[in-house]
This record gives structure tokens, C-alpha cells and sequence, in this order.
């Protein structure tokens, strides 16, 4: 057995640099030894062959370097045999979704997903009680702590924060990022008065008539209970929540307003205060995305907030497997307060069906929130959104898919493409493939359903309703 050992167990480049050695003097997966194992060692590497190194599809890289923070011991070796394959010949390994590597690989880097989600949500800072700090305490299922630490230092950049874990820790001081040895959990503060007032919006929040204890155990296994102050909060809402439930089915339901022009932008004294809002409701993504929401009702740094009759957000499940955006709310859309309703909405409605995509379990979103149009006498006339008002809404954008976490973002048309990408690309030349944003997030781009609509004559409008299904059919099997 040749023995092969990579300098960090979690990095790419570290794992990429003991297996092309491998590669390249022709070592099969099984003469290799990842594990340190007694009998490692023991054969001399063969000299290398002279050959280029194999092209590596992008996505096997991708993947490479989510698996690798993942607990499992075999990672290193699993991966080296899905390289070995593809450079074999089987460029096309990944796009088996059935292949037992191909599926065992995809679980891991679900999972190690999956972790990152949960330490989004139920990371908690306390403040220390001497030093101008906040100190968080940490137990992650995998490796991800390096990984993840850009985020923190994103949401948090200008507070001085140290995050423990067991298998090490992270410290940022405003400047700079420093990784330490590992942590405990003794030397996280107690709970604070901070937390009392969280506890208390997380009372105050709570929907007792949307209560689903094992839906709650599964999005917040009780591993993390302890580190989270609201939980002490559940057993006496749980309790709560029969009484509660038929106070509010005897107040009934109020009659909306009669006025259909009429503004309905929720305002707070002003934006900071939605701001606050939604930094106390990071630990709860529901909570979250309601109160991204009120911030974006009190936006007005746009015009296009002025004359629209409301903001439209996004609507669907969390942790959806297709997340679309399209380019922004119609005149239905406006007025209903709800995304893809109009004739363009009803158009992809029944192209969902066809591609066998329920739209309940997608989210659908918009990458501009307000309806941008020109009026001309009763009829508002739909406007393209410019560069600036995409710019605008971007910020609002990110936050809500990092909230929902789809596994696939699909881009509905050039606005949505730019709002993700952060540059204008051309549909007609990404259609249908691939892409990955800056921030690493899998995009699928195709035309948005409008463009169906203005097609002039019915063959083309049948033949490009196809193509869009296929697309759509496409987009579902990247993530089933």
C-alpha cells in the first residue's frame, strides 16, 4: 500500500496535491492508503507518467471541497476514486445521481450543507462580561468552522467575536481573522439580559396555531437546545398554544382595506429599527424572513417604493429544492402583494406542472421587490428595471436566499442572471447551464415566462414553451 496523507485534512488544495501525484504515475484507489493504517507505506510511489494531468470537470471540484469537511474518515479515499474514474474516461460520472460513489458523496456534502445551516441559525453570542467581546460556543457535526467563519465576519464585521468549538476556534477583532486551538463550552458567559429580551420576542413571535413539535425537533435538534436561550421558552408555549389558538379562532379574522390603490407599506420609525428587528430574529429563520420583510415594507432609498402600491416578497417553504427569481412584480402582482400570479405567473404555473414540479414546494421570489412601471391614462405599462434599482435590491436578495437556503437557485431572464451574478451575461449564451455566483451559490439560468408571452406566432411560442420545460425539467433533476 502506498501511503498518501494530505498536509490539512479539510483543504482542496492540500487533498489535490497528494492525489495528482498518485494519479499521475497511474496508483488505482485500492493501492492507496488514506487512513494511516498499519500496512500503509509499504510500496515506494511509481514514477510519474509523463502525461498532462486530466481535466476536471468543475463540478467534481466543487463537490471535493465540501466533502472534505465532512467527519467521515473514508472522505479522502471516496474522492480519490470518483477522480480516478473520471480521469479513466467517465467525464460524465456526476451526472449519475444512482452511481452508489456518486450518491454516498452527495449525502456527505448534504449533510455538511446542512451543518452550515444549523450553525447559521443556532449560533448565539454572549458578551463577556470584562472585555469588549462576544463569545459563542459551538458544536458542529462536521469540519466546517474555517469554512464558515466569512460568514460571521459578514454579519457581524463590526462587533470584536470569538466563536468555540471542540475542534478549534475563530476570533475576529474587527480586522483580522485568527484561528486558535479548541474551546469550551465553561468559557462562554452565562446567559445575559440580552438574551431575557430575545426569550421574550421569541414569546412574542411564537404562532401557536402553526405549532408542529417534530417539524421543530427536526429543524432544531435538541443537541442545540442548551446553547439557546429560547428554548426554555418551548415547553410553556407548547403548553400555551390549545388556549391560545381558540382565543384568536373567537376574535376572528378582519376585513382588508376596500381601497385597491391604496399604500400598504408597513413603516416602523424607521429602517435601523427593522434592522434591529432582524438581528434579533437570526437564531429563527421564519422569524427572520418576516422581519427581512418589514425591512424591506420600510425601504424607501428607492423611487420605484414611491409609486408602487407595495413591496412583494418572496413566497415558499425553507430549505426548498429550487428557489426562482424572476425580474421583478407586474401590475397583478402589485396589487395582490404576491409573486407570479399574473398571466406570466399562470404561464409558468403550468409549465411547473408539466416539468412534474409542484410550486408549493418552490420558493419564488423577484430580484427587484417593487413594480417599476409607466402610467399611461388607467393602464400602468410594465418598465425594465436599470442597473441601479437591481443594485439596490441585491442586498434584500442575497439575505432572503441565505434565509431560505434552496439547494438550486433558477434565474427566470436577464435581470434575475444579473442581480446573482453581479454582472450583465447574456441568457441566450448561459441558458441551461451551471453557474456558480461569487459566493459560490449554484445558479441555473433560463428565460423568464414573459418572454413566452411576446413571442409572435404560435409555433415559436409551442416550440420555446418546450425548450423552457425541459429547462425546468433540468433544473429538477440537478437537485432530486
Amino acid at each position: 500500500m502506498i501511503a498518501a496523507s494530505p498536509a490539512h485534512p479539510t483543504w482542496l488544495e492540500a487533498w489535490r496535491d497528494a492525489a495528482r501525484p498518485l494519479l499521475a504515475a497511474g496508483v488505482p484507489p485500492d493501492a492507496v492508503s488514506w487512513d494511516g493504517s498499519l500496512f500503509a507505506g509499504t510500496e515506494a510511489m511509481p514514477p510519474a507518467a509523463a502525461m498532462l494531468p486530466p481535466r476536471v470537470p468543475p463540478k467534481f471540484l466543487e463537490l471535493a471541497e465540501i466533502v472534505l469537511r465532512h467527519r467521515d474518515a473514508e472522505r479522502h479515499d471516496l474522492l480519490y476514486r470518483a477522480l480516478w474514474r473520471i480521469a479513466e474516461g467517465e467525464r460524465e460520472l456526476l451526472e449519475r445521481a444512482t452511481d452508489p460513489l456518486v450518491m454516498r458523496l452527495s449525502l456527505m456534502a448534504k449533510a455538511v450543507r446542512r451543518d452550515a445551516h444549523k450553525m447559521h441559525a443556532f449560533l448565539r453570542f454572549r458578551p463577556h462580561p470584562e472585555e469588549e467581546r462576544h463569545l459563542a460556543w459551538f458544536e458542529p457535526e462536521h469540519r466546517i468552522l474555517e469554512a464558515e467563519a466569512p460568514f460571521f465576519v459578514r454579519r457581524f464585521a463590526g462587533m470584536r467575536w470569538s466563536i468555540l468549538t471542540p475542534d478549534g476556534s475563530v476570533h475576529w477583532d474587527r480586522e483580522e481573522l485568527r484561528f486558535g486551538p479548541p474551546g469550551r463550552r465553561e468559557d462562554v458567559p452565562p446567559e445575559g439580559e440580552g438574551e431575557i429580551l430575545w426569550r421574550t420576542y421569541y414569546g412574542s413571535t411564537f404562532n401557536p396555531a402553526r405549532l408542529k413539535p417534530a417539524a421543530m425537533r427536526a429543524e432544531m435538534p435538541l443537541r442545540y437546545w442548551r446553547n439557546m436561550p429560547e428554548t426554555r421558552e418551548i415547553p410553556r408555549l407548547m403548553a400555551e398554544a390549545p388556549a391560545r389558538v381558540a382565543a384568536m379562532v373567537e376574535r376572528g379574522g378582519s376585513e382588508p382595506a376596500a381601497r385597491r390603490q391604496r399604500l400598504i407599506h408597513w413603516a416602523p420609525s424607521s429602517v435601523s429599527e427593522a434592522m434591529e428587528l432582524f438581528d434579533a430574529a437570526a437564531g429563527d429563520r421564519e422569524a427572520a424572513l418576516a422581519a427581512l420583510k418589514a425591512e424591506l415594507q420600510a425601504d424607501r432609498g428607492s423611487p420605484l417604493a414611491v409609486h408602487a402600491t407595495q413591496a412583494v416578497f418572496g413566497e415558499g417553504p425553507l430549505d426548498p429544492p429550487l428557489l426562482f427569481v424572476g425580474e421583478q412584480p407586474g401590475d397583478e402582482e402589485d396589487l395582490k402583494g404576491r409573486p407570479f400570479v399574473g398571466p406570466a405567473g399562470r404561464l409558468f404555473d403550468g409549465a411547473l406542472e408539466k416539468a412534474g414540479i409542484t410550486r408549493g414546494e418552490c420558493y419564488l421570489t423577484n430580484a427587484v421587490k417593487h413594480f417599476k412601471f409607466t402610467p399611461t391614462g388607467k393602464r400602468r405599462i410594465h418598465q425594465s428595471p436599470d442597473a441601479g434599482d437591481i443594485a439596490h435590491y441585491r442586498p434584500f436578495l442575497r439575505r432572503e436566499i441565505e434565509i431560505v437556503a434552496p439547494r438550486l437557485v433558477v434565474t427566470l431572464g436577464a435581470t434575475a442572471l444579473r442581480a446573482m451574478m453581479g454582472r450583465a451575461i447574456p441568457v441566450t449564451k448561459a441558458r441551461g447551464e451551471m453557474m456558480r455566483t461569487p459566493e459560490g451559490l449554484p445558479v441555473f439560468p433560463t428565460v423568464h415566462p414573459s418572454y413566452l408571452l411576446r413571442l409572435p406566432d404560435p409555433d415559436s411560442r409551442e416550440r420555446e414553451y418546450g425548450r423552457f420545460v425541459e429547462d425546468l425539467k433540468r433544473a429538477h433533476r440537478e437537485v432530486m
